[in-house]
């Protein structure tokens, strides 16, 4: 396979290698064995309990935050064939960008983010971090999965760089300046375009996700997306080629017809920029001032659009509202509850504590709240504050 890579791939035989020095695999590639240590590692098992936009436990069918990675998987595996880079670094990438989420989706961060202020902060892709470098506990030589530098740079930095040129990073989540200060990731550069393919596959996979469950849980209509630039075009598309087609069907036909609108685009635009820019390396990517990897204006336009229709009928509907609101009183109340007596905690986290309302103890918290699923933190805050039928 490398013999076909673009000469602005990352090549898994020219790798900078791992923190914690191991004889790679004789069958698999350093980027395949990092994605074959993600699939098989517990915070990935745990993503299929953790809400996307529906809690997760309200229906089968919603996207959770497991079946939204693999589907951004399955997309940056098809662009980077498209675009001849590592296919398997990308997907190794788009299947570990979520690994830090916390339960009850971007309301659970916002409740950790919250409460962990004068304690080093929380920030999901900082706990990914965390999750692949120290929590993980697998091997007997070292905690964490040891994954390659080029992983974990796309796993930092697949949204851009974190750093202006010069900027020191006292602005960093706590999790990322430690790490930083341990084994440098060039945060103020551009990352490989192979993460930069994992973020635009994250941008096409849940904006067409979102609108199917939207769909399907009665919040939105059909009738109200004709307005909706692009896809109002496209469901107008698919009803006119299949006259009478309705439901599940038409919803199926107009999102996978989107998604390969969106893939054709950011294939388009991002030859044209390779073209232009003339790169001709990795490092010619990274020290790029701007995205390789992305849509067109128009397409860009368009998704702003789209965006601010979810947001307006989905995101702050009433009782995904609801919802959110729930999982945040479930967050705040088992943090309070473990960070004022950590003997609360389970008994293997008691040595990571250094007492009631401590720094450690609050991060410890973190960490044991950060990788609970939805139904698990309902199940603690149950055990910890229900308390019906007593007596």
């Amino acid at each position: 396979m490398t013999a076909t890579l673009a000469p602005y791939a990352c090549n898994p035989a020219h790798s900078r290698g791992r923190h914690y020095r191991q004889d790679e695999s004789a069958m698999r590639t350093p980027f395949q064995r990092d994605r074959d240590r993600i699939i098989h590692c517990s915070a990935f098992r745990r993503l299929k309990e953790k809400t996307q936009v529906f809690v997760a436990h309200e229906g089968d069918y919603y996207r959770t935050r497991l079946t939204h990675s693999l589907e951004v998987a399955q997309i940056a595996r098809t662009l980077a064939r498209a675009l001849k880079v590592d296919e398997d670094l990308a997907e190794a990438t788009a299947l570990a960008h979520d690994l830090g989420h916390p339960p009850f989706g971007h309301s659970g961060e916002d409740a950790l983010a919250s409460l962990m202020e004068g304690y080093g902060g929380f920030d999901h892709n900082a706990q990914t971090l965390r999750v692949v470098t120290q929590l993980e506990k697998r091997y007997p030589q070292f905690d964490g999965l040891n994954l390659a530098w080029e992983t974990l740079e796309g796993v930092v930095k697949h949204n851009g760089p974190l750093l202006a040129p010069g900027e020191d990073g006292a602005k960093l989540p706590w999790a990322i300046r430690a790490y930083e200060d341990w084994q440098g990731l060039e945060l103020d550069h551009w990352t490989s375009i192979e993460a930069q393919i994992a973020a635009l596959s994250d941008d096409i996979a849940y904006n067409n996700h979102d609108i199917d469950d939207g769909l399907r849980s009665g919040l939105l209509s059909v009738e109200q997306l004709m307005d909706v630039p692009l896809v109002g075009d496209v469901f107008r598309t698919c009803q006119a080629r299949y006259p009478g087609l309705t439901g599940d069907v038409l919803i199926h036909e107009a999102v996978r017809e989107m998604i390969g609108l969106m893939v054709s685009d950011v294939l388009s635009e991002t030859r044209r920029r390779i073209e232009e820019s003339g790169i001709d390396s990795q490092a010619s990517v990274r020290a790029q001032g701007d995205a390789i990897v992305a849509f067109s204006g128009d397409m860009t336009e368009r998704l702003a659009g789209l965006r601010r229709f979810l947001y307006a009928n989905m995101y702050l509907h009433y009782k995904v509202k609801r919802a959110k609101e729930k999982g945040k009183r479930i967050v705040r109340d088992l943090f309070t509850g473990f960070l004022d007596d950590p003997g609360l905690l389970p008994t293997e986290f008691h040595p990571e504590t250094d007492g009631a309302r401590g720094r450690q103890t609050a991060r410890t918290v973190c960490d044991y709240i950060a990788g609970m699923t939805d139904r698990f933190a309902v199940s603690e805050h149950r055990k910890l504050f229900h308390v019906e039928g007593w007596g």
